[in-house]
Parts: structure tokens; C-alpha cells; sequence
């Protein structure tokens, strides 16, 4: 697990199960409590991962723990919410690759907000809010093939979608095949 870590993005970071004996004894759901511990960076010290992971160090741990797991466990459905909050670029990449290996053995649900993760997604939902008279309404649509690359180049180049944004878009899509 702290090897798929730091591939995604959290170099120096390692995480290591704490196993201890409840003090009431066996309970029905076994007679140790785990802890989780992470060290995020060089030279700090193992702390709670409850206390110190932001939301997305805990997607991304929880990425590598279902990268490193998924031969040895079955849940159909994985969901990813803004696994790539705080990365970008070349990390962005190896979080859609590895979310592509996954999904092919799971089904992966992945909100992310980076051309570099939504490329590799064999289906494309746009989720959108808009305000009504009564009320926020949420929509979501499948996307066709010319319309996911339209919003893969919206993610990369913003509200007006350039021939260059498009063409970007395109390449970063026939290359996540």
C-alpha cells in the first residue's frame, strides 16, 4: 500500500495497521480494534489517518488499498469522490491509469474534476446543478462519444471550448485506450 502511494502522487508516505486487543475481550466482531496509521511526508511521525488525511490523501489511500486488494476481494462497485483533489499533471495520469486497472475487475464510479482522470473513463456523466424556483435541481446525462470529448476539452481549457482544447481533449482520450 505505501508503495501505490507514492506512485500516486504522496511521495515519503507510508502507512502501517495497528492491531490491538479490546479491552472487553472478543466481541462479535473480533477481539482487536484496528487503527490505520500514516506518515504524509519525510520525516514525520505515523498519526491517525482519521486526524491527519485530507479528503484527497484518504481517496487516494483508499485508491492504493483497492489497487493492492483487488485480486484478493470482491465489492462490485468502487466510488472514488474527487480522488484527485491537490494533484495535477503527471500524477492526474497515474490516477487514471490506475482507476482504469481497477475497473477491470470493478465497477468504478469516479467524480474528478481533471482531464487527466475523466480520459480514461469508459463512460462519461456530467452531473450539473442548476437553480429552480423551488429549488437546486441535479441532472445527470451520459455522454456521447463527441460530446465527452466537448467536456474533457471544457475541463482543460474552461467555459469556451477551443479547436486546441478539443484537439487535446481527443489525443488525451485515444491514448488512455
Amino acid at each position: 500500500v505505501t508503495e501505490a502511494m507514492q506512485v500516486l502522487g504522496m511521495p515519503g508516505s507510508e502507512v502501517k495497521v495497528n492491531l490491538a486487543r479490546k479491552a472487553e475481550g472478543v466481541h462479535y466482531n473480533g477481539d482487536e480494534g484496528v487503527d490505520f496509521l500514516v506518515k504524509t511526508n519525510v520525516g514525520s511521525d505515523f498519526k491517525a489517518l482519521k486526524k491527519v488525511a485530507s479528503g484527497g490523501e484518504l481517496s487516494r489511500i483508499s485508491l492504493a488499498i483497492s489497487v493492492v486488494s483487488s485480486d484478493s476481494e470482491y465489492t462490485p462497485t468502487l466510488i472514488f469522490d474527487e480522488v484527485d483533489v491537490g494533484i495535477s499533471g503527471a500524477v492526474a495520469e497515474v490516477v487514471g491509469q490506475k482507476l482504469k486497472q481497477l475497473s477491470e475487475h470493478y465497477q468504478i464510479i469516479c467524480i474528478t474534476h481533471l482531464a487527466q482522470v475523466a480520459s480514461f473513463g469508459h463512460q462519461h456523466l456530467r452531473v450539473s446543478k442548476a437553480q429552480q424556483d423551488e429549488g437546486a435541481q441535479t441532472t445527470v446525462e451520459q455522454l456521447s462519444n463527441h460530446e465527452r470529448v466537448d467536456e474533457v476539452a471544457r475541463i482543460l481549457g474552461g467555459a469556451t471550448i477551443t479547436d486546441k482544447a478539443r484537439k487535446a481533449a481527443e489525443e488525451m482520450i485515444k491514448q488512455s485506450v
